[in-house]
């Protein structure tokens, strides 16, 4: 193995011009000459690896975008790793540790001489250096704040729109910034009532981490600041030497000709806006409890009160003793399990919910169905040719899956593969893993290197919050993360009350906290809006607005026993967006990171719900973070609470919102298991996720199966764990884990109607040769199995109805189904980042359907009913109404299967599925293969450690 002294080499101006490097020299504030720092030692070697597609660039001036819409060129290394990401879809089956860079960037530390495409010096105490062959920057400082300062200023470089676009999201001005288009408003109707915060509630949470979190804390905002700086120092550049994102024109913030208009500097409160917008995405977990209470309410209607209850808990499937776990030796870790017998429970009152009422005063281009566009901001005639270019909005409605029905699940994403060093070919651990945050142009992630005092690290971070790499390698390690989506987040029923005495009304603004009439407080945000380029929409203006209380934002209104409430929703992470900072700071410090035990500690820091996964040439770990509330005793947290002192968290403090939390040593976590699998699945026995899905079939499964089977075999490479990864991220679920059950109980009699009896032998076929998705070859565009696959995406909701409905009730069928939809499959327009997102078979019914299917076929089954649903618990009706079902499903036209949106036409099977990043600025790129991936991913393993 070759070993590699990497440094991130200063060049003098000479070298660089030789180069063709551009030099920006810009001594800031404090700037300082060093010494220069000593190189950072590689220990990987050439034996770490990473991607992350479309590309490092995510900016583009106005010249780029009109070029790219003229004639479909794009700016250098927009798109350069689009291609080679695709390609693993089709070329993993012959995957070799040699041939793993062509599918996979080297992710070694630095960029060797020969290699280095520019250098920038914003100021003399850094340099950032990006490589010819994906424009990454390597920032290494001399100084800390130099260092902060550098990733600042390349976050400038590589994201400054979408930046702006966040910071914007999560302020809940997003049409205000960009446009009053019907997605922008849904996004901010989205995200600003999950953190409705007010600018000293921002600054607040800044000197909460500065106050209370010692010297890192001190040191973590510090390092914030100069990133802020930085990133300010390009966004003056950028305007002055008219070199901007050319999205600003488009959107009306600067004239095209003139050069007039701001852009906004950058605030360290930002940073706090944008991570209530990450952490809501990807580490956030509970919520839903007042469905959960409805689908209950349905469940004891049909059944009463005891067998309802009994019939909820078995979809529910808390702890259901079949599904997959990532810490699987038995160690049971217990949260947010069923009490025996649960105090404070506050099931609303029958048909008495009513969703909080968020948006007011609607006009123009905010009501429904407004007309003709007028007033528009100036644009130059040169310009009105790019009218309809975001004409849907710069975000799209459902980016993220918009408001799910149960909140626990409208996000889950992320994969990793960690095997121990005892079933490796070269004895040291391998690990794939990554983050799946969807596919986005420019992506929210951002890859870069940082090297200076205290931080030595490599991999990617989300925009405007890459102070540190949140995700990634260190000098002998790495690390990686899923969501976790355990309960961090509550629903309490506030009783309502007038002041001064009388009979308040559900619409009252007042509540008892403690025992006093207390004035709920009204939080608001004003948005209005003109006509741009980017937007057709018409002018118009809405007021969102909410009420906050102590235990949190009202979320519904209802009656409990006859007394009217207010449902509100109180998370662990709220007023706390960016405590998690400390954490990753701790992993991006050499001096603390030195083996598991240390990377636990650091993960330990992390408030977010997350499942942290380790590696070095020694051992492997796993860490399930979380602010995990302590709950008072025999609490459901599955269902609202009475707000009442007996019942809030331990220690309950809400000024700042903190409580008693469960100690690190009762969070799931683990050394050296033989390997770990987690695609969102079961952490661990006892342990209860929020939400329904964790069943007996998981999409964990596909990766738990094939990993075990490499484990038991031994010699893991890193070739052969990429290729389960990429096995498991093409083939359909519902075809590899519950098809062989339905062909059983079809199979159980002759099939005699010759179309069943060849869409039959279709499934049959496709299911041997492995039920997946993918191409004939390369760029073909068609799968081996076309009819097998419609059937099944026809069939399955089908089969579903047919298998279920008629036993539950159609009451009970369609609460259960908005607690948990029936189906993920690749081509769905639903799912946690919407359609064409890769990501799928995250939840669905697959394993309600298993496990009835084995009842029905007579099969052992642990955590089910004792009859089955399916034909009432016979055979034969139940293979008859699964017939029925597949005989329309075979009928189906694939026009209608694939009914067809603005990027494909009805029919277009492989387009359904089809990979598409969805554009957040002028950029947009082609469509790719289905591949259910992380959309950053890396392939590690280390030969030697410190």
């Amino acid at each position: 193995m070759r070993r590699r002294t990497a440094r991130l080499r200063t060049l003098t101006m000479s070298a660089a011009l030789a180069l063709g490097a551009s030099l920006l020299l810009a001594p800031g504030p404090g700037a300082a000459a060093a010494a220069e720092p000593p190189p950072a030692t590689d220990y990987c070697g050439d034996n770490c690896a990473d991607i992350l597609p479309p590309g490092a660039n995510g900016g583009a001036t106005l010249a780029e975008i009109l070029s790219h819409r003229a004639f479909g060129t794009r700016p250098p290394h927009a798109d350069d790793q689009l291609g080679p990401y695709d390609a693993l879809s089709s070329g993993y089956p012959g995957l070799t540790d040699d041939r793993l860079t062509e599918f996979f960037n080297d992710a070694s530390f630095g960029v060797r001489a020969d290699q280095v495409a520019s250098v920038t010096r914003p100021r003399d105490d850094v340099t950032i250096t990006r490589d010819k062959k994906y424009g990454i920057p390597h920032i290494q400082g001399s100084t800390r704040y130099g260092t902060e300062f550098g990733a600042g200023f390349a976050a400038g470089q590589d994201r400054l729109w979408l930046i702006d676009l966040f910071r914007h999201i999560g302020r809940g001005e997003l049409t205000s910034f960009a446009g009053g288009a019907p997605a922008n408003q849904g996004l901010e109707q989205q995200f600003w009532p999950q953190a409705p915060y007010t600018e000293q509630d921002l600054q607040r949470q800044v000197e909460y981490i500065k106050s209370t979190q010692g010297e890192r804390g001190k040191q973590a905002m510090a390092d914030a600041q100069a990133y802020i700086d930085g990133l300010n120092a390009y966004r003056e550049k950028s305007k002055n030497g008219r070199y901007f994102p050319g999205e600003y024109v488009l959107t009306g913030k600067i004239d095209a000709i003139t050069n007039a208009g701001e852009i906004e500097p950058f605030k360290i409160t930002d940073m706090i806006a944008l991570a209530s917008v990450v952490g809501g995405l990807f580490g956030n977990g509970g919520g839903g409890e007042v469905e959960s209470a409805l689908s209950l309410l349905a469940a004891q209607q049909r059944y009463g009160v005891e067998k309802g209850s009994e019939i909820w808990e078995t979809f529910r499937a808390r702890n259901d003793p079949e599904t997959v776990q990532t810490v699987h030796d038995g160690t049971s870790f217990p949260y947010a399990g069923k009490p025996e017998k649960a105090r404070g429970t506050a099931l609303p009152d029958p048909g008495s919910v009513a969703r909080e009422q968020l948006v007011h005063d609607r006009e123009g281009g905010a009501r429904k169905g407004a007309g003709t566009a007028e007033d528009p901001v100036r644009v130059p005639k040169r310009l009105k040719p790019l009218q309809g270019l975001f004409d849907d909005g710069v975000l799209p409605a459902d980016l993220f899956g918009g408001a799910a029905a149960n909140p626990a699940q409208r996000k889950g994403m992320s994969n990793a593969l960690v095997v121990s060093g005892k079933h490796t070919a070269s004895g040291h651990p391998v690990a794939v893993f990554g983050p799946q945050t969807g596919y986005f142009a420019p992506q929210l992630l951002m890859q870069q290197e940082l090297q200076g005092p205290g931080i030595s690290a490599r991999g990617v971070s989300f925009a405007g919050v890459g102070m540190y790499v949140q995700l990634g390698r260190g000098q002998d390690y790495a690390w990686s993360a899923t969501s976790a989506t355990q309960d961090i987040t509550d629903t309490y029923a506030v009783e309502l009350c007038a002041p001064g005495g009388g009979t308040p009304g559900k619409d009252a603004t007042h509540y008892l906290y403690r025992g006093s009439c207390t004035p709920m407080e009204k939080l608001e945000r004003k948005n209005a809006w003109k006509p741009t380029v980017a937007d057709s929409t018409p002018a118009g203006s809405y007021r969102m607005q909410v009420f906050r209380t102590k235990y949190g934002i009202v979320t519904h209104r209802a009656t409990v026993d006859g007394k009217p409430v207010a449902y509100v929703s109180l998370r662990s992470t709220y007023r706390h967006e960016a405590d998690s900072i400390i954490g990753f700071q701790m992993l991006n410090d050499p001096g603390y990171v030195k083996d598991a035990a240390s990377f636990k500690k650091a993960a330990e820091n992390i408030s977010y719900a997350f499942n942290w996964f380790y590696a070095d040439s020694r051992d492997t770990a796993y860490y399930n973070s979380g602010a995990n509330p302590r709950r008072a005793k025999d609490i459901d947290p599955s269902f609202p609470v009475h707000a009442r002192q007996a019942y809030e968290w331990q220690d309950f403090d809400p000024a700042d919102n903190t409580s008693a939390q469960t100690p690190p040593a009762e969070h799931p976590q683990s050394v050296n298991q033989d390997y770990y699998v987690s695609w969102n699945n079961k952490q661990a026995k006892d342990f209860s996720a929020a939400g329904f899905g964790m069943g007996a079939v998981h999409r964990g499964d596909l990766l738990d199966d094939r990993v075990r089977g490499l484990v038991e075999k031994g010699g893991v490479t890193r070739a052969s764990l990429t290729r389960a990864m990429a096995e498991a991220a093409v083939t359909d679920l519902r075809g590899e884990q519950v098809l062989p059950e339905l062909l059983k109980v079809v199979r159980g009699k002759p099939v005699d109607d010759p179309r069943l009896a060849r869409a039959v032998q279709q499934l049959e076929a496709w299911q041997k040769a492995g039920a997946q998705r993918r191409e004939t070859a390369p760029g073909s565009r068609t799968y081996a199995h076309p009819d097998a696959v419609r059937i099944m995406d026809a069939w399955w909701p089908r089969l579903i109805e047919a298998m279920f409905e008629r036993g539950l009730g159609s009451g009970l069928y369609g609460s259960l189904t908005a607690q948990l939809g029936v189906d993920e499959a690749p081509s769905a327009g639903h799912g946690p980042t919407g359609a064409h997102a890769g990501s799928a078979f995250q939840y669905g019914w697959w394993g309600y359907a298993d496990k009835d299917l084995r009842t029905v076929l007579g099969e052992p089954v642990r955590g089910w009913t004792e009859d089955a649903y399916c034909g009432g618990g016979t055979r034969d009706a139940c293979r008859d109404a699964l017939l029925g079902a597949l005989a329309e499903a075979a009928a189906e036209p694939a026009a209608k299967v694939y009914p067809g949106d603005a990027s494909c036409k009805a029919g277009d099977q492989w387009c359904a599925d089809a990979v598409i990043h969805r554009a957040l600025g002028g950029i947009t790129h082609r469509a790719v293969q289905w591949q259910n991936r992380p959309t950053y991913q890396q392939v590690v393993e280390f030969p030697r450690h410190r």
